[in-house]
């Protein structure tokens, strides 16, 4: 069994593969649909360029460098290349309004900024401009955004530097001096509860990210030709690390998918070995692919109640030789169609961001998928745990900690976690980093137990629990993730801080909307009014709060006016709900449900 190298930094790791992988694919990327691949010597080749060219602009080592762009090759290539220059990168949204990157731009002291589009650029922009960054450069033509501020293409750039002994691949690979305590990027976190912070990540908190994921790769699956299908924002620290740095080390592929509306087709055309998704996206595929089944008739979805049924035996301990034939038959019929949807390779779905819920990875290990819910935060490289074969998967947990991470419970019940994972701080925020940096731990915010076999189990968030008028703790997410697991309910969230009981706000799922809709001989604009579709929702949370403690139970709800979105700033770009903007948004209507 191959072991997994430690590196003293992510630039030397990457030369170090390339050297090793040379002209075999390594970037790909759809256009005019096929897909095309840049190899492993061509991406260094470019990295080198770029690092020389960011220098000969005169940025100086330990300069931030901000880099806006949605996952391409190019991402990839301009945070090795700003790592390479003794830069420090600034990953941010590309749905970040102009005052995101002003705040972003502001508060990193940004020197330069990389951003893929005009499209992107035309936000973008007027916040440079009254920054303090020297200039931009653009991956593709920026059609006059630049204003008043010095502007560069990048093909131009890495073309003028491309015959420069400053950018020779081996020099610039043998000239990195940074260490694993050096500072590598600052990650802003994407601000579920107020304005973002930045995170300072150094390499080794990646690395050690990095070696730890891949010892369960290697140990639980096996370390082949891995490849990796790249979807989540790159700016954000799951994907940064689990998407991006994690197929360096193990020497993969990364195919970027092209959104989410052929997510689907992506997945089926780069046949990924490995995944990572937020949990929401499970819950939208689950929910189709339970739909597609149904409607295929009676038998099949036979198949997949017997299938349900007898991974809910196994979880649980209780499985039996009586269900050998069953199984065979799944075997056989329903599990290799659910599997090709997959590419038909997929070693292992990875969870992170947010709890999931344990009915949603129930149903992909019924269906033959190894799903693997992560835990961690930004603040943390930005794994901490993961589910793993070897120490059995419980989908009520989120597994072991990684190699090289310590884990303990406070008497208050939080999670602390210790170990070279952990950042350094908060970038220009020592207040906030004196809060969270206690002693060497990490206070997470998050309250859970470590169970017999070591795995961790997420009770709550400190910040997010609900405490009634009568002093009893509620876990909004665990509520919430019931709710939206319902076919009628396509969002939710709960409300009742030093209220008598909860309150939720739903969204209806749009697609059941439309088929009721249409069941009824109805208009789509009319039917929020009717009372038979309020009452269709009701029955949905009654359904609910029938498995809930009578604290937890959703007394009255309302509509919201539009789906949470990145859009009305109401969901991360990592897919969490902005409590405190819905919260703001609904307030009114919120507290009127108590007053009858």
């Amino acid at each position: 069994m191959r072991a997994i190298e430690k590196f003293p930094n992510l630039v030397t790791m990457f030369f170090t593969r390339a050297k090793e992988k040379g002209d075999t694919p390594f970037l790909w990327r759809k256009s005019d649909g096929q897909w095309h691949s840049l190899s492993w010597t061509e991406v260094a080749r470019q990295v080198a360029a770029l690092a020389a060219a960011l220098k000969a602009q005169g940025l100086k080592p330990g300069d931030p460098v901000m880099l806006v762009s949605e996952n391409r090759p190019e991402f990839c290539i301009a945070d090795l290349a700003i790592m390479a220059a003794g830069c420090i990168t600034v990953p941010t949204y590309t749905t970040n309004t102009t005052r995101d990157h002003q705040h972003i731009l502001t508060d990193s002291g940004a020197r330069a900024v990389i951003v893929s589009t005009a499209k992107l650029a035309q936000a973008l922009m007027p916040a440079v401009i009254r920054s303090q960054a020297d200039f931009v450069i653009g991956m593709e033509p920026l059609r006059g955004a630049q204003g008043s501020c010095a502007c560069h293409l990048w093909a131009d750039l890495i073309a003028a530097h491309a015959g420069d002994p400053a950018a020779d691949v081996d020099i610039v690979a043998a000239t990195q001096t940074a260490t694993r305590n050096d500072q590598a990027c600052i990650i802003y976190t994407s601000g579920t509860g107020g304005s973002p912070r930045g995170v300072m990540q150094h390499h080794g908190a990646i690395l050690l990210n990095c070696e730890g994921a891949g010892a369960v790769v290697t140990e639980d699956f096996g370390w082949g030709d891995e490849v990796f299908l790249s979807f989540l924002p790159l700016s954000h620290a799951y994907e940064h690390s689990g998407g991006q740095f994690l197929p360096m080390l193990l020497g993969g592929q990364i195919y970027y998918a092209e959104g989410l509306e052929k997510l689907a087709s992506n997945i089926e055309e780069a046949r990924p070995t490995i995944m990572v998704v937020v949990p929401r996206l499970f819950e939208v595929l689950r929910a189709r692919i339970i739909k597609s089944i149904e409607k295929q008739g009676k038998f099949p979805t036979y198949l997949l109640n017997q299938a349900l049924r007898i991974a809910a035996k196994e979880q649980a301990g209780k499985g039996s030789i009586l269900d050998a034939p069953m199984k065979a038959l799944l075997a056989r019929t329903l599990i290799p169609k659910v599997r090709a949807r997959f590419g038909g390779r997929m070693k292992a779905l990875v969870s992170g961001g947010a709890p999931l819920n344990p009915d949603v990875g129930l149903f992909f290990q019924a269906m033959g998928l190894t799903l693997l819910q992560g835990y961690g935060q930004t603040e943390a490289g930005p794994v901490v745990s993961c589910n793993r074969p070897r120490a059995g998967i419980a989908m009520d947990t989120v597994g072991p900690p990684l190699d090289g991470v310590e884990v303990k419970i406070a008497d208050d019940g939080e999670i602390l976690v210790r170990g070279e994972l952990v950042m350094h701080g908060y970038w220009r925020n020592p207040a906030e980093t004196e809060k969270v940096l206690k002693d060497g731990w990490l206070h997470t915010g998050d309250i859970g137990e470590i169970d017999a076999r070591g795995r961790i189990r997420i009770t709550d968030r400190k910040k997010d629990l609900i405490v009634n008028d009568k002093g009893d703790n509620v876990s909004p997410q665990k509520v919430e993730g019931m709710l939206t697991l319902q076919p009628e309910i396509g969002q939710a969230m709960v409300h009742g801080d030093r209220r008598p009981y909860l309150v939720g706000l739903v969204v209806p799922d749009a697609e059941w909307t439309h088929e009721w809709a249409e069941h009824q001989g109805v208009p789509m604009d009319a039917v929020g009014a009717l009372p038979a579709y309020q009452a269709a929702l009701r029955a949905a949370v009654n359904r609910v709060n029938d498995d809930l403690s009578v604290i937890e139970r959703v007394r009255r709800f309302i509509l919201a006016d539009e789906p949470f979105a990145i859009d009305n700033e109401e969901l991360t770009p990592s897919m969490k709900i902005r409590r405190h903007i819905i919260r703001k948004r609904y307030a009114d209507r919120l507290d009127a449900l108590y007053k009858n």
